[in-house]
């Protein structure tokens, strides 16, 4: 009986060691190649959480959104690159992270300079911010 429920632990772990293996070894989206879920201006994003939050997280989390709009501001830290895009708020915008996993087509972003971007929406904090960003021509 002992031996039986040992056995039976020991299956059991060995099984989730090789998920636990194998979704840690996952390979990442290719966001240049991904569609878009959902496709929207930066001021409609930023208005759907500032509206409401649990509903635009529901919509838009964890979703390959592609968003238009006119850059803010640009900053650069530890080399990663994020674009502010204008949502229409003096103290907030829709922050862009550029994808670190491609080499991005530029990184010279205009402040007024009107671009599209997709990347995987992550929620808002003060910023409603895309990870894993890419520029759409």
């Amino acid at each position: 009986m002992k031996k039986t429920i040992l056995i039976g632990v020991l299956v059991l772990g060995a099984i989730g060691a090789i998920t636990a293996y194998f979704m840690y070894n996952k390979p990442h989206k290719d966001m240049e190649a991904a569609d878009a879920d959902i496709t929207l201006e930066a001021t409609a994003l930023f208005a759907a959480f500032q509206a409401d939050e649990q509903a635009a997280n529901a919509q838009y989390l964890d979703k390959v959104v592609q968003v238009s709009g006119k850059v803010k501001h640009v900053t650069e830290e530890d080399g990663k690159i994020s674009v502010t895009l204008d949502s229409g708020d003096e103290m907030s915008g829709v922050v862009c992270q550029l994808d670190d996993l491609s080499t991005p087509s530029r990184t010279d972003f205009k402040e007024g300079e009107q671009v599209t971007f997709k990347g995987m929406c992550t929620g808002v904090l003060l910023d409603v911010v895309l990870v894993r960003c890419v520029e759409v021509q």
